[in-house]
């Protein structure tokens, strides 16, 4: 991204014609000058008055020379002003530095909203359509087309008609949508604000069971669906009885007349979207319009310990978080109405939420991939995105994508040295793509991501400092990290503008007030700087629907959400994340691991004693290590043509493949997915006991010592090809 720079004059006042003679010339252009703060000062007092006395070869010399300096300092890069000092991101609250909150604040007086007249998601799509009325909105594309637009008058004209048509068909307080990312989603979502309904999210990774649970706790009547086949599943529930409430399923595309009829033996009307739009016209409802502390959706999640529990986002919490952003970018990165975002992220999760509502708050534009993954690469060239949201997981792909195209020395050379050239610039607070660097090496790797990048934002997991650090040179655009959770409406910590370090998740949001709290067991103390990561503020959630029991674990007496995860407060007052609090985890696509859960599957395979999974939260998948059982293991080994000792067979790789396959074998019976299967196995010899500290009196795993003793056959795994 360009810095912009300071115009030059024009030339009828930078050349001036009046004077005649060379010195007079170039006396008066150097006096025309110094109303530039550049040269301002006695030296160009001191220079033009010394003019007269040199001959015209040595002035026009001096001219051209200095022409190249006022030249250069005109249109040398600029470094962007960080919001505030990135030696001091955030201030102690009340005296103490284990609660802290954004340096952007004058006080400890949290910001709940940026916009005085913007305090609800349904504001935030109005302010779009006063700025962009009839310009693009919500984009999409078919196989090697070009992109089509919506424009912001049509969704809200649609979102309209599909609200009134829900009501029409009964719709109470919760609205279902069933659906991968495409406009025809967002449509739905902006239907049930205008209405005060409450969106709830559904995803294919939940699973039936949680399904139908959320379908029954929420009493849902009406759910929108993009498909058939997604539509049967929920069907079929309605009709084992398991779904009662369910009456009717709106359908973005065509269905079969076989379906209808099936639904209509079950007493559910089944409407495409045209004829729901059709029906809201026919008895088109005037707007009712949230306020700041109704709900706007709840967020279920994937349940990896248990049923699935859906936190109360209010549409209070969306607009502080979305001010937050807002505020920490303004000078720095101002989203502009020709801004597009591209969106595949899932939009049930609240990262791509808020970073499209963003977007809507300022008539800028979004397109939607084709719904697969694998030609998101095209899709990003032909919609040439200006804000990127991004996993670790795609970052990390794309920097081995880079590394993995350089073949020679030289290349390899030339990359690095241009990489380290660029990082230079980024600690002086200079980003730019228009460097030689950028022409010569980084213009194709920029060109794949559509070459009209401004801003990225990274989220969901954490990321390498070495992959941060080296996209931040390659892309040339801003790449910000920020950290969150559902419970605080996706994010309480964001990285600034300017800041090039790398290794923490930035500080606090002007919405948020952030402190670590003491965990005796794991050794962490607030007044070291570490602890449980605890967030209050206008963002966090009013809790878990219909679930008392799970608010007071999450939400304490005095409004503190508990997040499990550790942290650590560094000197600038920016925060690291250094462990998790529970035996939960996050891989690097953002998906949750329940280890204990998948253990405890393991554990039946015949040959198995202990087993402990782990996960990196810089890997997409876990790995595993296995103490088989001396009773059994030689024996089942044998029967599978096998020989040797113990200690033989758990040195054998095609005996640890056969208890691999037999444990995923277990697994995929169990219902695991796929992330949740482990990839490779070590087999320890030795039991995991308390006198060799890896139990604890009680028998549950030392999960820290484990992963301590075990550290190398731990990364030994990752380093193998899978």
């Amino acid at each position: 991204m360009s810095c912009r720079n300071t115009e030059l004059p024009a030339q009828s006042n930078f050349f001036p014609r009046s004077a005649s003679h060379p010195a007079m010339q170039l006396q008066e252009w150097l006096r025309s000058l110094s109303s530039h703060a550049e040269l301002k000062g006695s030296k160009a007092e001191e220079l033009w008055n010394l003019l007269p006395s040199l001959s015209t070869s040595s002035l026009l010399g001096l001219g051209a020379v200095a022409s190249l300096t006022v030249y250069w300092l005109l249109t040398r890069p600029r470094p962007m002003r960080p919001p505030c000092d990135l030696q001091a991101q955030s201030v102690a609250v009340g005296g103490d530095p284990s609660c802290r909150r954004s340096a952007l604040l004058k006080d400890d007086n949290l910001l709940e909203f940026y916009y005085e007249d913007i305090r609800t998601v349904y504001e935030m799509f109005q302010r779009g359509l006063k700025i962009s009325g009839d310009r693009p909105c919500l984009g999409y594309r078919k196989p090697g087309q070009p992109y089509e637009w919506i424009s912001y008058s049509q969704v809200a004209q649609q979102a309209q008609w599909m609200g009134s048509g829900m009501i029409a068909k009964g719709c109470q307080e919760f609205v279902g949508v069933y659906s991968t990312n495409r406009p025809e989603w967002v449509i739905s979502e902006m239907a049930c604000y205008t209405y005060s309904k409450v969106l709830v999210p559904l995803y294919d990774t939940l699973g039936l069971e949680a399904m139908v649970h959320i379908l029954n706790l929420a009493e849902m009547s009406i759910v929108v669906c993009d498909r058939e086949e997604r539509a049967a599943l929920l069907l079929e529930c309605k009709e084992k009885g398991m779904t009662p409430k369910i009456s009717c399923l709106v359908l973005f595309e065509d269905f079969s007349q076989a379906f209808g009829e099936r639904a209509k033996k079950c007493a559910v009307d089944v409407l495409n979207r045209e004829q729901l739009m059709e029906l809201g016209k026919q008895n088109l409802k005037d707007p009712v319009l949230p306020q700041p502390q109704d709900l706007a959706v709840v967020c279920f999640t994937s349940g990896t310990t248990g049923k699935p529990k859906g936190a109360m986002i209010t549409h209070g919490n969306i607009a502080s978080n979305t001010s937050s952003v807002i505020k920490i970018l303004e000078g720095s990165f101002v989203i502009q109405q020709d801004d597009v975002s591209i969106s595949y992220l899932p939009l049930a999760h609240m990262f791509e939420r808020m970073i499209q509502l963003t977007m809507y708050c300022y008539g800028a534009r979004v397109g939607f991939f084709q719904g697969d993954i694998s030609l998101l690469m095209d899709d990003i060239k032909t919609l040439k995105p200006t804000l990127f949201p991004v996993v670790p997981r795609i970052l990390t792909r794309i920097y081995d994508k880079i590394l993995g195209s350089v073949t020679s020395p030289f290349q390899r050379a030339l990359l690095h040295y241009a990489v380290r050239r660029k990082q230079a610039e980024l600690r002086r607070g200079i980003i730019r793509n228009d460097s030689l660097w950028d022409k010569l090496v980084f213009n194709r790797i920029q060109a794949s991501l559509g070459g009209n990048l401004r801003f990225a934002l990274t989220a969901s997991a954490p990321i390498s400092s070495t992959v941060l650090s080296f996209l931040r040179a390659t892309m040339g655009c801003i790449i910000c990290e920020g950290y969150g959770q559902t419970e605080c409406t996706g994010g309480c910590t964001f990285s600034l503008i300017g800041d090039s370090s790398t290794g923490h998740v930035g500080a606090p949001l002007p919405c948020a007030m952030v402190k670590v709290v003491d965990i005796p067991e794991m050794n962490y103390f607030a007044k070291n700087g570490e602890g449980e990561i605890c967030i209050r503020g206008p963002s966090v959630f009013k809790g878990y629907l219909k679930d008392p029991e799970k608010t007071a674990e999450a939400l304490d007496s005095d409004g503190w959400l508990h997040t499990g995860d550790v942290g650590q407060w560094l000197p600038n007052g920016t925060l690291r994340i250094i462990d998790r609090k529970k035996h939960i985890f996050k891989l690097a696509q953002g998906e949750y691991i329940a280890p204990e859960k998948i253990e405890n599957i393991y554990l039946r395979s015949v040959p198995v004693l202990q087993v402990f999974v782990h996960g990196d939260s810089l890997q997409s998948y876990v790995v595993g290590i296995v103490v088989p059982d001396r009773e059994v293991f030689v024996e089942w080994a044998k029967e599978r043509g096998f020989e040797g000792s113990y200690q033989e067979l758990c040195q054998n790789p095609d005996v640890k493949n056969a208890i691999l396959e037999d444990m995923r074998a277990l697994g995929k019976e169990a219902g695991l997915k796929s992330f949740e299967q482990v990839r490779d196995l070590y087999l320890h010899p030795e039991t995991f006991s308390v006198a060799n500290g890896l139990l604890t009196p009680t028998l549950k795993s030392r999960r820290a010592d484990i992963r301590r003793v075990f550290q190398e056959q731990l990364a030994n795994m990752y380093k193998s090809p899978h």
